[in-house]
């Protein structure tokens, strides 16, 4: 069972850390809401603005001012949290394989491996709560605005609705909810189990080591009184 839930949460940490980086660095976070009446798809990303022809297919992309110019709140704030979910997730799948038992790391210390899965675990849950904070604020912030401006009757020409690429992030974040959980909740019931067998181990060793300790002690009284003997009759002399 250890090992199934070893896979699964391998499999799940996987394809989240991929969805996160996917979402971070695709421009598909806001795409334009009324196509019917365009002859081209626009979408928003975090990093650049991209139209495509719906004709022909062709795509043209604007890449925003530096990082150092002024931007929304938004932008900049989701920037930073997808980047951290990214490097965590990253850094948790990397803790993860180097804890699976079919990896050649530390063979003979199981305790150690199965810690080394907790740390993962406890590092994915970490990423999903930047994932899925920028993701959704993203997307309540698009649909905030969106809903504002119909309720007002105001139209600009485009309005926007959030797209695949913030989709994904909420996607990959979940997926990292799921798999730290299966990391830390599931197999911290089989470390207590493993922490009991080696405990168990250790005191059989100890119990043999005991007994055998005993068995010595047993041949000692008698040279013990040979000695005693001897002592005895040098005495006498």
């Amino acid at each position: 069972m250890r090992f199934f839930l070893q896979y699964v949460g391998c499999f799940f940490a996987f394809f989240s850390t991929g969805f996160l980086i996917a979402s971070t660095w695709t421009d598909c976070w806001m795409v334009n809401a009324d196509d019917s009446l365009e002859v081209s798809t626009k979408c928003r990303g975090l990093w650049w603005e991209c139209v495509t022809n719906v004709f022909d297919g062709i795509q043209t992309c604007d890449e925003y001012d530096s990082i150092y110019a002024e931007h929304p709140v938004k932008l900049v704030l989701t920037r930073a949290m997808m980047i951290t979910a990214d490097i965590l997730a990253g850094f948790g799948f990397l803790f993860l394989v180097l804890g699976l038992d079919c990896v050649k790391l530390l063979p003979d210390e199981p305790l150690i491996k199965l810690r080394i899965c907790l740390v993962s675990g406890v590092t994915l849950l970490i990423a999903g709560l930047p994932g899925i904070t920028g993701s959704v604020w993203y997307a309540v912030d698009v649909y905030v605005e969106r809903s504002s401006l119909v309720f007002h009757n105001v139209f600009l020409g485009i309005q926007y609705k959030f797209g695949w690429s913030c989709w994904l992030g909420m996607a990959g974040s979940l997926g990292c909810f799921l798999s730290g959980a299966l990391l830390t909740c599931c197999m911290y019931l089989f470390r207590e189990t493993s922490s009991g067998r080696f405990h168990s181990a250790y005191f059989l060793r100890k119990g043999y080591s005991s007994a055998g300790t005993i068995v010595t002690n047993m041949h000692l009284p008698s040279s013990q009184t040979a000695t005693a003997k001897m002592y005895a009759v040098d005495t006498r002399v």
